[in-house]
């Protein structure tokens, strides 16, 4: 299983947001670079990157330091999401370097694009949903969507997505514990595996993890906990 760190990207730094509010920021780095060199350094063998200022605008607003992290992650995959609205950005995207694109809302919203997006470039695209209470949210977690995220993850399933992120939107920045349960559900349900986020508190999440990933959970996120320290990465990685 994978431990796979984040790194959030608002106005150029390194930050983590509580539940998603653009005014709840706590900056972590002004290196985004350096930043991705550390884990790199202490084993990560992926990351998870968000331009944050791309998610609310809609397009791509951080390239500069996106471009900075993958020149130091080498060979590492690259997984990111924030404002990939078009099949051109994640062509842009891939000749930079990135290994995966994340696509959330725009998914939601325009499933169409999604399904170009799989057949242009396979084994690329992972969808991400964000739930609360089992329905789908858009729009950084701003708006909840009538979705039922099963009965979508099954449908993106089919369109050739190569994994759902999955994102317990009350949870997330909260340290608070992955949602098992739900994430369990939701794996069951697909034969792509699904990547958990959101909570990630410490070692004992880690285990909780571990013991259902058989289930088709392929690795989880964690950003707050590894930069406040209440997550040992390595500790973590050695455990997973």
């Amino acid at each position: 299983m994978l431990i796979i760190p984040a790194i959030d990207i608002k106005d150029g730094q390194c930050v983590r947001l509580e539940q998603g509010d653009m005014q709840r920021a706590t900056i972590f780095s002004s290196q985004p670079g350096e930043t991705a060199r550390r884990w790199k350094d202490l084993g990560c063998q992926r990351l998870h990157v968000v331009d944050l200022n791309g998610a609310f605008a809609g397009k791509p607003k951080n390239e500069g330091a996106i471009k900075e992290i993958i020149a130091q992650m080498g060979d590492i995959p690259v997984q990111l999401g924030g404002g990939i609205r078009d099949l051109d950005t994640i062509e842009r995207y891939l000749d930079d370097g990135v290994t995966y694109i994340v696509i959330g809302t725009a998914a939601v919203k325009n499933p169409g694009f999604l399904h170009e997006a799989c057949d242009a470039f396979p084994g690329h695209i992972i969808v991400a949903l964000d739930a609360k209470d089992g329905k789908v949210a858009t729009d950084g977690w701003s708006k909840l969507s009538g979705h039922d995220v099963i009965d979508l993850a099954v449908r993106f399933q089919n369109y050739g997505v190569e994994a759902v992120l999955y994102t317990d939107i009350g949870r997330d920045g909260m340290m608070t514990g992955v949602n098992i349960d739900a994430t369990v559900k939701l794996a069951k349900a697909l034969t792509v595996p699904v990547i958990a986020s959101g909570g990630l508190n410490d070692l004992a999440d880690v285990k909780k993890l571990k013991l259902v990933e058989s289930e088709g959970i392929m690795g989880v996120i964690t950003g707050r906990a590894i930069y406040e320290g209440k997550l040992d990465f390595q500790a973590a990685l050695t455990l997973a």
